[in-house]
C-alpha cells in the first residue's frame, strides 16, 4: 500500500483543526476536495479516521493511532523536499517598498524554513512585479490584486494578507499636515496624487480612481514617478500635492503621513504568485501569512470603513468561501458602501 503524502497532510490538518472548513482554508483547497481525500485515505486504510456530526469532528481511535506516525513521516518528507528543492535556486520575492524592512510574513517564512533561501527584491509595484513573473525574473509579489486587469490576473494565485488603512503623504508645510487625521471630505480642495504617471503601479492608480469616484475627489495630473525615498521627498516639494499611500509608509525626508478617516479607506494587500509554482520557500511563506493574519486579525474590517467592491470580492472569498483551486476570482458580488 502506497500512501500519498498529500493524503497524510490533509489528515493531519483536519486532525489539528477538527473542522473541515478551517482545514481546507489552511491548505488552500476546496472543502469538497479535502473531504474526498479523507474518504480516499480511509478507504485505503480500511479504517474510519473521523466521526463527524453537524456540530463537531472527532478523531476515532484509529485516527489517533495514525496521527503521530503521520506527523513524523510528513516531517521527514518536507525535510527531504527542502534539501532537494533548494538546489533549484532561491525564492525571489518582491516586497514593493524600497528601503523598508521586509514584511513580517517574509521574516517568519525565513524562520520556518531556515535552510531555504528566500531573497527580497524591489520592483516598485504589483504591475511591474507581475511582468517580472511572466519573464521568469520573480516568483512572488505583494500588492493590490484587484487593481490588475482581468487579462493580467489570469494564471495567477492571490492569497489575501491584510487590510491596509490608507493615508496621505504630504510635505511638512502643507495645510493638511496640520491635521492629525484627514477626513476624506477635506480632500475636496486638493488634487489627490495616485501615481497615475507610474506604469509600475497601475493597481494603485486604480485604487485612487475608485476612491475619487466614490467620494467626489479630483485626481492630480500625472507626473514622472520618483524612485527612492530621497527622490520622493523632492517630488512632494516640487508638486505640493497629497500622495495616496498606506499608513505604514514612512521615512520620506520633509514629509509626514496623515491617516484618512470618515470613513477609513482600505486596500486589500495580497500575496501573488503564478499557478503551478512549487517551492519550499513558497510553502513557508503561505504558512507564515496564515499564522500572522490570524493572530494579528489582519483581515478584520475596522468600523466605518470603505473598501472597493473588487477588493471586497476577494475578502469575501477568504472569509466565507473556498480558496478553491487557486484560480482567479469567484463570481461573488461585494458591498462597497461605508460601514
Amino acid at each position: 500500500m502506497d500512501l500519498h503524502p498529500r493524503l497524510l497532510r490533509v489528515f493531519v490538518t483536519v486532525a489539528e483543526e477538527l473542522h473541515f472548513g478551517r482545514a481546507a482554508a489552511r491548505l488552500y483547497v476546496a472543502q469538497q476536495a479535502l473531504s474526498r481525500d479523507v474518504r480516499r485515505l480511509e478507504q485505503q486504510l480500511g479504517q474510519t479516521l473521523f466521526t463527524r456530526s453537524t456540530r463537531r469532528v472527532e478523531l476515532t481511535p484509529a485516527g489517533a493511532r495514525l496521527l503521530s506516525g503521520a506527523r513524523q513521516l510528513l516531517a521527514l518528507h518536507d525535510e527531504l523536499v527542502a534539501e532537494v528543492s533548494s538546489a533549484r535556486g532561491p525564492l525571489l520575492v518582491d516586497i514593493n517598498m524600497q528601503g523598508h524592512e521586509p514584511p513580517r510574513p517574509l521574516v517568519r517564512a525565513r524562520e520556518l524554513a531556515p535552510r531555504v533561501e528566500i531573497l527580497a527584491r524591489f520592483h516598485g509595484g504589483l504591475a511591474s512585479g507581475v511582468a517580472a513573473m511572466r519573464e521568469g525574473r520573480l516568483d512572488v509579489s505583494f500588492g493590490r490584486f484587484a487593481g490588475l486587469p482581468a487579462s493580467v490576473r489570469k494564471g495567477l494565485v492571490q492569497v489575501p494578507v491584510r487590510l491596509d488603512p490608507l493615508a496621505l503623504l504630504v510635505p511638512e508645510e502643507h495645510p493638511l499636515a496640520a491635521l492629525e487625521e484627514v477626513p476624506l471630505g477635506a480632500l475636496a480642495d486638493y488634487p489627490l496624487d495616485a501615481m497615475a504617471g507610474n506604469p509600475a503601479t497601475t493597481e494603485w492608480t486604480d485604487l485612487g480612481e475608485r476612491l475619487a469616484e466614490e467620494f467626489g475627489l479630483t485626481l492630480a495630473t500625472p507626473h514622472a514617478p520618483p524612485v527612492g525615498a530621497h527622490e520622493m521627498g523632492l517630488y512632494l516639494q516640487r508638486h505640493q500635492e497629497p500622495v495616496l499611500a498606506t499608513a505604514k509608509v514612512g521615512g520620506i525626508p520633509g514629509a509626514v503621513v496623515r491617516p484618512l478617516v470618515d470613513p477609513v479607506p482600505l486596500s486589500l494587500e495580497n500575496l501573488v504568485f503564478p499557478q503551478g509554482l512549487r517551492h519550499p520557500g513558497l510553502d513557508a511563506l503561505l504558512q507564515a501569512v496564515t499564522e500572522i493574519r490570524s493572530t494579528e486579525c489582519w483581515l478584520r474590517r475596522p468600523p466605518h470603513s470603505w473598501l472597493p467592491e473588487a477588493d471586497e470580492v476577494l475578502l469575501l472569498r477568504q472569509s466565507g468561501h473556498s480558496h478553491g483551486d487557486r484560480d482567479g476570482l469567484l463570481p461573488v458580488r461585494g458591498m462597497s458602501a461605508p460601514r
